[in-house]
């Protein structure tokens, strides 16, 4: 049965992407009878001639995307300047920044979420800066970044650092808060260590919640240094895509995007594997 589903949900999922083709292509026709039509010369100058007069459309192709695609695949390491490189080398500067930013996060919201689940006093101390502090969009920090950290780079890492404390810390907090009473009773009972108890007992029980909090945080993350990569510029897939726009590159932009859905995707089957692995059934 289980198989059976895979399989219709692959086909589905297969027709509705030719659906998406199929549209795309046909939206991307030129209209017809426009080729002698009036258009204001700035907006030539921004889309060309061609599509400014709708002989030819501003947005390319699916054949267009996917020779662009094929281009940058074919050699996607390449630097010939500070301003060209392949996009590999941009998503590998943002993978790293990501990454980086996203273990620093672990190491602090993991420790703190345990002390915060285990303690009540400790839970209604954090609460009103973790409720202050949650809302304010990652974003919002880069200035105060760049103006103390005056590095682009390490502030594009702090701000990662910044959105992917809250959803760990608040689901490992949750998560050791619910394990069960009667578990830690039988440890108690056991004589069992407070140490050899958080490691034994609560981490095990807690970890699939755990696990979700840092999947919800890599989404967040991965979505965030694109913007912010944006504002620092130099290097990464989100200044990538700034400078195609600079170039009027559609084609680049467009492939940029599926290139940032298709790393976010595998980012998230990895901790959603790795939820699985350590999630048990009782």
């Amino acid at each position: 049965m289980g198989k059976s589903l895979g399989v219709r949900a692959a086909l589905l999922s297969l027709l509705i992407f030719a659906a998406i083709v199929g549209l795309w292509q046909i939206a991307v026709q030129p209209a017809g009878g426009g080729g002698g039509a009036a258009v204001d010369p700035e907006y030539a100058k921004l889309v060309g001639a061609a599509a400014a007069t709708g002989a030819k459309s501003a947005m390319p192709s699916p054949a267009d995307i996917g020779a662009t695609i094929w281009k940058h695949l074919a050699d996607p390491f390449y630097v010939r300047g500070s301003n060209d490189k392949g996009i590999g080398v941009q998503l590998a500067y943002s993978l790293g920044r990501v990454l980086l930013g996203f273990g620093l996060a672990a190491l602090l919201a993991v420790p703190l979420g345990f002390v915060i689940g285990m303690s009540p006093l400790v839970y209604r101390a954090l609460d009103p800066f973790i409720q202050i502090l949650k809302p304010v969009s990652p974003l919002a920090w880069m200035p105060l970044a760049l103006y103390t950290i005056k590095d682009s780079a390490i502030s594009s890492i702090f701000v990662i650092f910044i959105c992917s404390v809250w959803p760990m810390l608040i689901n490992t907090a949750f998560g050791v808060a619910s394990v069960r009473r009667e578990w830690l009773n039988v440890a108690r009972t056991l004589e069992v260590g407070p140490l050899r108890t958080a490691f034994r007992v609560i981490l095990p029980a807690a970890a699939p919640t755990i696990m979700t909090g840092m999947r919800i945080s890599v989404g967040i993350a991965w979505l965030v240094i694109v913007a912010a990569e944006m504002l620092v510029g130099g290097t990464g897939i989100g200044y990538f895509v700034w400078n195609e726009w600079n170039n009027l590159s559609i084609a680049n932009i467009v492939t940029a995007i599926l290139l940032i859905g298709l790393v976010g995707l595998l980012l998230d089957q990895a901790l959603a594997r790795l939820t699985r692995l350590v999630t048990y059934p009782e």
